[in-house]
C-alpha cells in the first residue's frame, strides 16, 4: 500500500457569515479559486499532474451547486484534464474530502490530489438544501430528529455540564485564539484574501472576540430554549432519553460555533510524485475512520470514531500528542475529553470554531491544517482531528509529522 503525504495546505481567513462580513461579496466559487491558485503558486506544479480536486460543501445549491469543485478547477485556470467533485458528509465534509484523497493515493489509483472544502454561509444559508431529515414528519417522529442545538443541550443535561461550564470553555477558546492570532500561528496556512484588483479584503479570522468573559456571556439567552419548549422538540428528544425529565438549555451564540465564510485546500500525494516535483512532505496521513452514532443526541460521534481509528491501528489516546475536536458546541469537545480522558492542554490549543468559526464544508480541512501547523510549531509528532456530524455520525483522522 502506498503512503499518502501532505505536501502543503492553505486556507482563506474566515469571514463573518452575515451580509456585513468581509467575504460576503465574494462568490463561493471564487473562495475556492483563490485556494487553488495559492497552492499552485506556492508549489509551482504543472496543474495537469493533479488527478482530482475533492471539495466538501454542505449546502451545494444555488451558487454552490453544479459541482463547485469542477467549476473552481476551470475558473482557477487549471488544466481541463483535472477532475473535480463535491462531497457532503455534513460538518465533516472537508475532512471526508481529505480522507477520500488519501484513500485514492493509498490504493495506488491516483498520484496527486487537492482536497478541502468551501462554504459561503452568508450567501447560501445553512439548511437551504432541505432534506428528509429536516422535512419528513414520519422520519422525524420515528428517529426523534431534533436540531443540533437541542442535541447539544441534551448532551449538557445528560452529562451534567452547567451554563458556567460551557461558558468557561468558550472563554478559553477565545483566549487561545487571541494568543494564536497575536503570535501568527496561522500564518503558514492562511493567506490574505484579495479582490480582483489585488486589494486586501481580509487577512485574519473575523469572528474572534478576545474581550469575551463569563460576564459578557452571561447576558446571552439560550438559543434553543424557546424552540425546544414551545415547539415540542424537547419533548420529542426526551422520548428517547427517558431517564431525563427536562433539557437544561445552556448553549447560545457565544459558546457555539460561529457562522462564517471560508475555503481550504490540502495538497496530497504519494512519495514518488513528491520526489518528481521536488515537494517536501510535511506529514503522513496515517489512518482515518467514520462511524454512526445515536441520531437524537447526534453529536457524540467523535468519541466512537476516535476509539475505532485508534483500535484499528493498535494505538491509544496516549499515543496522540495533539487533538483538534471541532467546537460545534462547547459540550462536544468537553464530553470528548471527559470520556476519553484527554487533557485540555492537548485539545484545540489555538482555539476552535467558537472563536474562529465553522465554514461547514471547509472546517474539517481547516482543523487538520491547524493541527499540522501546531505539530510543527511545537515539535510534536502525532495528531488526531475529529468532528461531530449531523444525523449522528463521527469522523477521525490521524496524521504523523514528517
Amino acid at each position: 500500500m502506498n503512503e499518502a503525504y501532505i505536501f502543503d495546505a492553505v486556507r482563506t481567513p474566515r469571514g463573518r457569515g452575515k451580509s456585513d462580513g468581509s467575504l460576503h461579496d465574494i462568490e463561493p466559487v471564487n473562495l475556492a479559486v483563490q485556494v487553488l491558485k495559492q497552492l499552485k503558486e506556492r508549489n509551482q506544479f504543472d496543474s495537469s499532474l493533479i488527478d482530482d480536486v475533492i471539495l466538501g460543501c454542505v449546502t451545494p445549491v444555488g451558487e454552490q451547486g453544479s459541482d463547485i469543485a469542477r467549476t473552481a478547477v476551470l475558473a482557477a485556470g487549471y488544466s481541463q484534464s483535472v477532475a473535480g467533485v463535491q462531497v457532503n458528509r455534513f460538518c465533516s465534509s472537508g475532512l471526508e474530502a481529505v480522507n477520500m484523497a488519501a484513500a485514492y493515493i493509498m490504493s495506488g489509483q491516483e498520484d496527486l490530489l487537492i482536497a478541502g472544502g468551501i462554504e459561503s454561509m452568508s450567501r447560501v444559508p445553512m439548511g437551504s438544501d432541505g432534506g428528509a431529515m429536516m422535512m419528513s414528519p414520519q422520519l422525524i417522529a420515528q428517529h426523534k430528529f431534533v436540531p443540533q442545538g437541542i442535541s447539544a443541550d441534551l448532551i449538557a443535561t445528560k452529562y451534567g455540564y452547567s451554563r458556567t461550564d460551557v461558558d468557561s470553555f468558550a472563554v478559553e477558546s477565545q483566549r487561545r485564539a487571541a494568543i494564536a492570532h497575536k503570535e501568527n500561528r496561522f500564518a503558514r496556512s492562511m493567506f490574505s484574501f484579495k479582490d480582483e484588483i489585488g486589494i486586501d479584503v481580509l487577512n485574519f479570522d473575523e469572528g474572534m472576540r478576545p474581550e469575551t468573559s463569563l460576564d459578557t456571556l452571561s447576558k446571552l439567552k439560550p438559543s434553543f430554549e424557546m424552540i425546544g419548549k414551545m415547539g415540542g422538540l424537547d419533548e420529542l428528544a426526551l422520548m428517547k432519553y427517558l431517564e431525563l425529565t427536562e433539557i437544561n438549555h445552556v448553549h447560545h451564540a457565544g459558546n457555539s460555533s460561529q457562522i462564517v465564510d471560508g475555503a481550504a485546500g490540502i495538497l496530497i500525494g504519494n512519495k514518488s510524485v513528491g520526489e518528481k516535483l521536488g515537494l517536501k512532505p510535511r506529514a503522513k496521513i496515517k489512518a482515518f475512520s467514520v462511524c454512526g452514532s445515536e441520531p437524537t443526541i447526534m453529536l457524540t460521534g467523535p468519541i466512537p470514531a476516535t476509539k475505532k481509528v485508534l483500535s484499528r491501528n493498535g494505538m491509544n489516546v496516549n499515543d496522540i500528542d495533539l487533538f483538534e475536536i471541532n467546537e460545534a458546541f462547547a459540550a462536544i469537545p468537553m464530553l470528548f475529553m471527559d470520556i476519553l480522558g484527554v487533557e485540555h492542554s492537548k485539545v484545540n490549543v489555538n482555539g476552535g470554531a467558537i472563536a474562529l468559526g465553522h465554514p461547514l464544508g471547509a472546517t474539517g480541512a481547516i482543523i487538520l491544517m491547524t493541527l499540522l501547523d501546531e505539530l510543527e510549531r511545537s515539535g510534536k509528532g502525532t495528531g488526531l482531528a475529529s468532528l461531530c456530524i449531523g444525523g449522528g455520525m463521527g469522523i477521525a483522522t490521524i496524521i504523523e509529522r514528517v
